[in-house]
């Protein structure tokens, strides 16, 4: 069952991978129609409109990145079941290299050197936390850990709507995140579903792991793709990854008896760190300054954040701040004779 577990996660990251590339490319097919009809896409707050986010819906390409999420998430639940919280989400969250993978391809980003190192500095890192992890599941809880679950659930819902509503293009890394934490409750909410082993239906639509799931499912789709309209797909998975495989792996440890091995805990708390100073990285980056139609101009290379200027490249700027500093600097000669002038006239 434990390589039923592996293979089930590498299938859930691949899928994933695909899904996000797929559904950011429905969304920005959408943004560019929308703009050469003249349409205003965005709402008062700089957030995309509801309306833009169901046209997005139906764009052929993000309807096959929904068919792939279904597929990761068949295969993210078979992982949940068969392995720690800890080892299948860390494998899940390879689908960020699927993604930077296939959006160079796909979506024309263009990565550098810093993009690459953040995005390994974070799948190495959730190896570590993968790593540190036992090999075994532990038991489930209680129901009333199942009510409290389910209203956590509500509680982060709530949250993420207002979120990417109300922050404007900043909403993208709290959608991300936030996403990311809704997609682990899932991995939480299937392993602790009852009514799975032996299967009794009644048994498990009574549960409220089963309303946890779709509440969670459904609200992490949406917010995904309205953080996907608002920022850049890299810097939105990266912290949906994090959110996906650290908040499962903590809540395995603390209350569903997931332990890392013997003399390892330093290895989980050093890979948790070390996800997350990656995470960051790629957010910061990715995020200052997306590209929703595929336009703009490159990313500045080195640590530096922000787009190249091409009027500066091609030594426009130098131009403009030499005569803006003539215009502002005179010739000493010139206000001498400007000050002879007003003397004459006086």
């Amino acid at each position: 069952m434990f390589l039923v577990g592996v293979i089930s996660a590498s299938l859930a990251a691949l899928a994933y991978g695909m899904s996000t590339v797929l559904r950011a490319l429905g969304a920005r097919r959408t943004a560019t129609t929308a703009r050469d009809e003249g349409q205003d896409i965005t709402s008062s707050s700089g957030g995309p409109s509801l309306q833009s986010t169901l046209s997005t819906f139906v764009d052929p390409a993000f309807i096959l990145g929904t068919m792939m999420v279904v597929i990761g998430f068949a295969g993210g639940a078979v992982a949940a079941r068969f392995l720690p919280l800890f080892l299948s989400q860390t494998i899940v969250s390879a689908n960020l290299v699927v993604t930077a993978l296939l959006g160079t391809i796909m979506l024309g980003i263009a990565l550098h050197t810093r993009e690459w190192v953040a995005i390994w500095m974070v799948v190495f890192s959730l190896c570590l936390l993968g790593v540190s992890s036992s090999h075994h599941t532990g038991a489930g809880e209680g129901r009333t850990f199942h009510w409290g679950l389910f209203f956590a659930t509500l509680g982060v819902c709530a949250l993420a709507l207002i979120g990417v509503y109300r922050l404007g293009r900043h909403g993208a890394i709290v959608g991300g995140a936030a996403a990311g934490f809704l997609f682990g409750i899932i991995a939480i909410a299937v392993r602790i579903l009852d009514g799975v082993h032996p299967f009794d239906a009644v048994t498990l639509l009574t549960d409220p792991a089963a309303w946890t799931i779709a509440v969670a499912g459904a609200t992490g789709f949406f917010v995904q793709t309205v953080a996907l309209q608002l920022g850049a797909v890299n810097g939105v998975t990266a912290v949906l990854v994090v959110g996906e495989t650290a908040g499962p792996s903590l809540v395995g440890v603390l209350f569903l008896g997931d332990t890392a091995e013997p003399g390892l805990g330093w290895l989980a708390i050093v890979g948790f760190i070390g996800a997350v100073i990656g995470a960051v990285l790629v957010a910061w980056y990715g995020s200052g300054d997306p590209d929703h139609f595929g336009e703009a101009p490159p990313m500045k290379g080195g640590w530096r954040r922000g787009r190249e200027d091409p009027e500066c490249d091609a030594g426009v700027c130098a131009d403009v701040d030499v005569a803006a500093d003539v215009e502002v600097e005179p010739a000493a000669g010139t206000r001498a004779d400007e000050s002879d002038t007003h003397a004459d006239r006086s």
